[in-house]
């Protein structure tokens, strides 16, 4: 009966920080299907809106919601932003909070929401990151052969910027887009990472990839300072060991080749920045350190179950920062 009521109240707390209800379902179903891929972006039907994509992959029904801006033109290329969603958690339970669609329609980029894969469909979630996390890492799922596909799809679907697509995630999705700057450098950009670091030793990427990190130093889940975090969720029987923030930084630091010590600080309230310049190609890594952040995403109104993330930091807004860094760092 124990085991029975801390597997229900792990199901309840991540269903919780998903942010999951009837409507969020309901407006999933609402989305309209992109079925059938157009021969090239100028033949294409779809249009500014949301849309929802179910494709296969390693042997895999896998999922993505696309967001494509307002102003949106078959003639003209648009950066892409992939956002990918923490660990138990999905992308309906991201977007209510998130806030980069407004943004996708004033800036003008389309935002590409990728579903993680677990025990169920549309909830409890997960990407394989190396280190972390779930039945993804366990079963050794590979995410970055789904994001190849997806780019694919994309580019046929949209007109797009091959040298403008950037990945940020949340926590498991933070160290997702690591992942990704690691093992596909000749299509990302550059990363935006927020609460997750660095999820595994052998990282060679092919070419450098500029890096902005945010991060809260109270943050309960992945600690500032590494190890295992002060809470997990209910029933979770071990704990990920996480890098620490400045041990990921600083060997990202070396893998683009950047100056060993900042180039420059700045404070913005409780915010910190450091920034790491002289990487080649231009490339540098700016770190976004929170003091008394938990993990939580820089600049949102407000989060699920926030009281148990942690404090949000809202002297900075890691929309507004990341879409700024983008677009300094297209692919070269």
């Amino acid at each position: 009966m124990r085991n029975l009521l801390t597997a229900l109240g792990a199901i309840a707390l991540a269903t919780s920080l998903s942010g999951l209800s009837g409507c969020a379902y309901a407006k999933e179903v609402a989305l309209k299907d992109i079925k059938k891929l157009p021969g090239s972006c100028k033949q294409s039907e779809y249009g500014p809106g949301t849309y929802l994509r179910k494709t296969e992959q390693g042997g895999r029904e896998r999922r993505y919601i696309v967001h494509v801006p307002s102003g949106y033109r078959p003639d003209r290329q648009l950066p892409v932003i992939f956002f990918w969603h923490g660990g138990g958690s999905s992308p309906q339970g991201s977007r209510g909070w998130l806030g980069l669609e407004e943004m996708a329609d004033q800036k003008g980029f389309l935002l590409v929401y990728p579903y993680g894969t677990g025990m169920m469909k549309r909830r409890l979630l997960g990407f394989n990151a190396g280190s972390c996390c779930g039945s993804a890492m366990k079963k050794n799922v590979d995410d970055v052969g789904f994001t190849v596909k997806m780019l694919d799809e994309l580019e046929q679907t949209f007109c797009v910027d091959p040298r403008r697509v950037y990945s940020t995630g949340y926590s498991n999705g933070a160290m997702m887009s690591y992942r990704l700057a690691c093992e596909l450098s000749d299509r990302i950009a550059a990363i935006a990472p927020v609460g997750g670091t660095l999820g595994f030793i052998d990282c060679k990427p092919n070419r450098a990839v500029s890096l902005m990190h945010f991060h809260g130093t109270k943050d309960p889940y992945e600690p500032y300072a590494g190890g295992k975090g002060e809470k997990s969720f209910p029933g979770k029987r071990d704990k990920t060991v996480f890098r620490s923030v400045d041990d990921s930084v600083m060997t990202w630091v070396r893998i683009i080749g950047a100056s060993p010590t900042p180039t420059s600080e700045m404070k913005q309230g409780s915010a910190t920045r450091y920034v790491w310049g002289g990487g080649r190609n231009g490339s540098e890594v700016v770190l976004w350190r929170l003091e008394g952040g938990g993990h939580t995403w820089p600049g949102a109104k407000s989060m699920p179950l926030s009281f148990m993330l942690g404090d949000i930091n809202r002297d900075v807004s890691a929309n507004q920062l990341m879409w700024e860094f983008f677009m300094k760092h297209p692919l070269n």
